[in-house]
């Protein structure tokens, strides 16, 4: 197996805006109802019943700076115990605290709304429970989306060329990965906005087409988060291109779909931009510029992936695309 992958630093930069955006809306949340809120904020229930309460810079403040700690705790952790920016157990542990702390702080704004008396607040049972929920997927998806960033040790090398000799019983896999650091910038910081527009609305902030608001931006957060990465794996099956830090969706090719391979260097003004690109030469899945693996399929136009070790994953494939099927 080789891989020769750079490791680029838009999961710490994701990072860094998740814990920012989430402590802006623990903060911002409460001020932000302030006019609709009482005085003293009802922040603690005994069943059905309301039996604690604070005020309402307090209640801002509280979980904000709970989730800091938490937050900074888990990064510094990270950065001792493993070399990747934020490895799987970080992940899944932002994702589901951010997400049950800020629905938590959601249903307790809801639970005050328009209330004049703390003691007066309605009840957060069902919305703890559907933030647990919503909690416990966002950590299942930061723990699987860190899975996949953790990359293997290679297992053996191959040759440089435009194809290789694999000794008999032997299988080659080659791996390669890019990720765009500006991109996962953007989609950390829509995911936000649209955290922010869902939890306003689950407070009852919006009126009329409420959910609307957080519409577009969650759109645009998942669409750019699943063209901001890219895996490119060559094995007796021939090529697999996965997207997006859950690996999907996928593009595959067997062997035979493959007429030959080659590395190639191309910009983004050569194809058009950033991102997954149609243009005269192909396609190409451009996230930075440089060094790209390029198929030329039987049927169809060329595809292209801006990958490390391209020559080699290309030489690969010329290999196994001159095989006869077993």
């Amino acid at each position: 197996m080789t891989d020769r992958t750079k490791r680029a630093g838009g999961g710490g930069w994701g990072a860094a805006v998740w814990i920012a955006g989430a402590f802006a809306l623990l903060a911002g949340l409460p001020w932000a109802a302030s006019g609709r809120l009482p005085e003293r904020v009802a922040t603690h229930w005994s069943g059905e019943a309301p039996d604690g309460w604070m005020p309402v810079w307090a209640a801002s403040l509280f979980p904000a700076l709970i989730w800091v700690v938490l937050a900074l705790g888990a990064v510094l952790m990270a950065r001792r115990a493993n070399s990747a920016p934020i490895p799987s157990w970080a992940g899944a542990a932002l994702a589901f605290t951010g997400v049950f702390i800020a629905g938590t702080q959601a249903s307790i704004v809801r639970a005050n709304l328009d209330r004049t008396d703390w003691r007066e607040a309605g009840s957060t049972g069902l919305g703890i429970v559907l933030t647990s929920v919503a909690a416990l997927a966002a950590g299942a998806l930061g723990w699987i989306a860190g899975r996949r960033g953790e990359l293997p040790s290679p297992a053996a090398e191959a040759g440089e060329g435009t194809s290789m000799e694999i000794p008999a019983g032997e299988r080659f896999v080659w791996l390669s990965r890019t990720a765009n650091p500006w991109l996962h910038l953007i989609a950390a910081i829509t995911g936000v906005a649209a955290l922010a527009a869902a939890l306003a609305a689950a407070c009852g902030l919006f009126t009329g087409m409420q959910w609307a608001v957080a519409a577009p931006f969650l759109l645009a957060s998942v669409l750019t988060l699943m063209f901001s990465s890219v895996r490119a794996r060559v094995t007796d099956k021939g090529l697999e291109v996965a997207f997006g830090p859950l690996g999907w969706p996928v593009r595959r090719w067997t062997p035979q779909d493959i007429e030959s391979s080659r590395a190639e260097s191309r910009t983004a003004a050569q194809v058009g931009g950033w991102g997954y690109r149609l243009s005269g030469l192909g396609t190409t899945v451009m996230l930075r510029a440089g060094e790209c693996l390029v198929i030329h399929p039987h049927k169809g136009a060329e595809f292209a992936v801006s990958v490390d070790d391209a020559a080699r994953g290309a030489a690969l494939l010329n290999t196994l695309s001159t095989r006869r099927p077993e």
